[in-house]
């Protein structure tokens, strides 16, 4: 049984690994060098149902909370937590150039109906959202970026935090579980189909024998 089971992690665990990010580009990423010796840490590169779900929360919260510096953010937490840190650096992309507009004009939507605060038009919160998200220069450091961020953030206030916050606590929660659901129905799955597969060539072995 032990055996079978082990078979199932580690066909989760090859799925996993073909498309998140290799060590040496986590390691290399400009935004991480700081972490330094800690990022050799092995537990954040173990491939688990704990720390592949954890380190996708976390890089989907993060990546839809804040606008900049999601990457740090999320590393960090991943590291301190013991999270899979590839995972929690690639999750982040959830929020893109693509992904921004309708994720921060929804969050910022659903900020002022629970406020109960009069609605703009569109293309007022569409203006007030973009020059909020507006970045500084690229050679500052993300701390910078981050401190440019919040107070680009007050143009548009509790709203947007509000929605954003809720967004990111509910979509994390959500993944994470789903994640670990998806990792055990995934084990079962082939543990039953090997399971299946060994009790049919067993009858094979056993007619050819009465043969």
């Amino acid at each position: 049984m032990g055996l079978r089971v082990a078979s199932g992690d580690r066909s989760v665990k090859h799925t996993f690994k073909k498309w998140l990010p290799k060590p040496e580009t986590v390691r290399e990423n400009r935004w991480l060098r700081w972490l330094g010796p800690v990022l050799h840490h092995p537990r954040l590169w173990h491939f688990s149902r704990k720390g592949i779900a954890l380190g996708l929360a976390l890089g989907i919260f993060f990546g839809l909370l804040i606008p900049v510096a999601q990457i740090p953010v999320s590393a960090t937490v991943a590291v301190l937590l013991r999270a899979n840190l590839p995972m929690a650096v690639a999750s982040t992309l959830v929020t893109n150039p693509v992904t921004f507009g309708p994720v921060y004009y929804g969050a910022y939507r659903l900020g002022k109906r629970i406020l109960g605060e009069p609605a703009l038009t569109e293309a007022q919160a569409e203006a007030l959202l973009k020059s909020a998200h507006a970045a500084p220069a690229q050679e500052q450091g993300w701390t910078d970026r981050m401190a440019h961020w919040a107070g680009r953030l007050k143009t548009v206030g509790k709203p947007l935090v509000l929605g954003l916050s809720i967004i990111a606590t509910v979509s994390g929660l959500a993944v994470y579980f789903l994640t670990s659901a998806l990792w055990i129905l995934k084990t079962r799955w082939t543990r039953r189909k090997r399971l299946r597969e060994r009790t049919t060539r067993d009858a094979v072995n056993a007619e050819s024998l009465r043969d």
